[in-house]
C-alpha cells in the first residue's frame, strides 16, 4: 500500500508565517528597526528649511543636518542629541562636544585616534581586521547602527568589512550616511540598510565609487534627499551633478545647514546641495 504523499496546506502555512512576523523582536532573534520594514513614501511638502545650528529644534519631528566639511556633518535632534559623522575631532572654533561620533578608516581625513575623551559615545566603523564590527546604541530619540561593508586594503586588496554605513533613526526618519564606500552594496547588505529617507553619498567618482556605481547606489535606494558629499572640487561636484540631473531634480540650498521632517519630504528623490562650513559662534 502506498502512503500518499503529504501536501502541506498553504492555507496553514501562510498563517504560520504571518504568527512568526507578529512575534516579538527578541523571539525572531532581530533588532528593532523602523528602517527595515516595506512601507510607502507619502508625498508630502516640497520644502527644505535652512537653519543655524546654533538656533533651537522647536519641532520634535524634525532633525538638523549641517554640512561640516569633507565627509563630516551634524546631526541634531528637538530633544537635544547631537552626532557627527567621519568625525576627525575637528569641527571648528566651538566647544561642542557631539553625543556620538562615527568614525571610519578608509582614510585620515574620516577618523582620529585621539577623540575628545568628553564625548559619550565613539563608534568606529571596523574591528578587527576582516571581522567588522556591529553598532546599535540605542539612544530613546535616536537609534544608531551600523552595516559593514568591504574597503581597499593597502594590505591585503580587500579588507572585509573594514567599513561601515551608518543609519540614524530620529523623528521617523532613516538618515544613512553611506562612508568611503568602496563597492555596491550585496542585496543582503541592501536590506540590512532598509528604507532610507535621506542620504549622504561621496561623489568624487575616484577614491570611492565610480560615479556610475554610485548613481546606481541611489537610484537602487531611491531617498528622498540625496545630500553630495566628499567632493574634493567643484568640479566634480559638478560632474555628478550633470550625470544625475536628468533623473533627480536638483536644489542648491546655499547654505550649510538644513531642517528635515518626515512630513516635508520632497515628493521624489532630490539632490540638496549644502555649501559646507565648519562650525563657528557667527553661524
Amino acid at each position: 500500500m502506498t502512503t500518499p504523499r503529504y501536501v502541506p496546506d498553504m492555507r496553514v502555512l501562510i498563517s504560520f508565517l504571518l504568527m512568526v512576523w507578529a512575534l516579538p523582536v527578541g523571539a525572531q532573534d532581530r533588532r528593532a528597526s523602523h528602517c527595515i520594514a516595506l512601507v510607502e513614501n507619502t508625498p508630502g511638502i516640497e520644502m527644505i528649511h535652512t537653519a543655524s545650528w546654533q538656533d533651537p529644534l522647536t519641532d520634535e519631528f524634525t532633525v538638523r543636518l549641517h554640512y561640516i566639511a569633507h565627509a563630516s556633518f551634524l546631526l541634531q535632534t528637538a530633544g537635544g542629541l547631537s552626532v557627527v559623522t567621519d568625525y576627525t575631532g575637528f569641527l571648528g572654533s566651538t566647544d561642542l562636544v557631539p553625543d556620538v561620533v562615527t568614525m571610519n578608516h578608509a582614510h585620515s581625513t574620516h577618523w582620529t585616534e585621539r577623540p575628545d575623551p568628553r564625548i559619550p559615545h565613539v563608534l568606529p566603523g571596523w574591528g578587527d581586521f576582516g571581522v567588522g564590527i556591529d553598532h546599535h546604541l540605542d539612544l530613546g530619540e535616536m537609534l544608531v547602527r551600523n552595516v559593514s561593508t568591504d574597503i581597499r586594503s593597502s594590505f591585503s586588496g580587500v579588507e572585509a568589512n573594514g567599513n561601515s554605513i551608518f543609519v540614524f533613526e530620529v523623528a521617523g526618519l532613516c538618515i544613512g550616511h553611506l562612508g568611503h564606500l568602496h563597492h555596491v552594496p550585496t542585496p543582503e547588505q541592501f536590506a540590512a540598510l532598509g528604507r532610507l529617507d535621506v542620504v549622504m553619498a561621496a561623489v568624487d567618482g575616484g577614491t570611492t565609487l565610480p560615479l556610475p556605481d554610485m548613481i546606481k547606489v541611489l537610484e537602487r535606494l531611491r531617498s528622498s534627499i540625496v545630500i553630495p558629499m566628499h567632493w574634493f572640487s567643484g568640479q566634480a561636484l559638478e560632474r555628478f551633478l550633470t550625470e544625475i540631473g536628468n533623473d533627480f531634480p536638483i536644489q542648491r540650498v546655499g547654505r550649510p545647514s538644513v531642517e528635515i521632517s518626515l512630513r516635508d519630504l520632497p515628493s521624489r528623490p532630490t539632490v540638496v546641495v549644502l555649501t559646507p562650513a565648519y562650525l563657528t559662534a557667527a553661524q
